[in-house]
């Protein structure tokens, strides 16, 4: 149902950040193609996201938080995407496991941000003040909690438009392919 543009046939609200993106990447991503459809929407998520990247958690929490998201909603493109960064990143083989299921890290660290975003979604945002502090207590700030809030609205946005869209995995991505929590169909 939506269109796999190209930057030629996008709408040209969205075509400067599909090319960025393009030049960034080395690649257009078809999910990109398929968001492309409302420049808002794309533009809004580029910018949060980069917005997030730029914040003071260090890249694996940040990256935890987004596959905690990206698992929550059952989002396989975003799932094998930020596989593939963890990675990159050299993350344990056990954290990416574990955060592809959605159960608890070894890390105790990165396990704290995993479990507040969990709360702060589950709760929206009422966390109760035990969990703040246990949160805090791993060496986070408030300013790290309202952080994670925004990668929380970011790839809330991101999982769920690319649901609605149906993003495609891009073929390089296919060797992250998730299959979903308990075998859950997702998309």
């Amino acid at each position: 149902m939506f269109t796999d543009h190209t930057v030629e046939s996008a709408p040209a609200e969205s075509r400067r950040a599909m090319e960025a993106t393009a030049k960034r990447l080395g690649h257009l991503p078809a999910a990109i193609g398929r968001l492309a459809e409302s420049p808002h929407l794309l533009d809004g998520f580029l910018k949060l996201s980069a917005m997030f990247e730029a914040t003071t958690l260090d890249p694996l929490a940040r990256e935890t938080v987004i596959l905690t998201i990206a698992t929550r909603n059952e989002c396989h493109l975003c799932v094998a995407m930020h596989t593939a960064k963890l990675t990159t990143m050299g993350a344990s083989p056990g954290t990416i496991a574990a955060l592809r299921d959605g159960e608890p890290l070894d890390d105790p660290r990165l396990e704290a941000i995993r479990e507040f975003a969990v709360q702060v979604v589950e709760r929206a945002g009422a966390v109760e003040p035990e969990a703040l502090q246990a949160f805090l207590a791993h060496g986070y700030t408030t300013r790290n909690a309202l952080e994670v809030v925004l990668g929380i609205g970011a790839y809330t946005m991101s999982t769920l438009a690319n649901r609605l869209v149906e993003a495609p995995l891009d073929e390089w991505l296919e060797p992250f392919a998730w299959p979903g929590l308990s075998g859950s169909a997702g998309r």
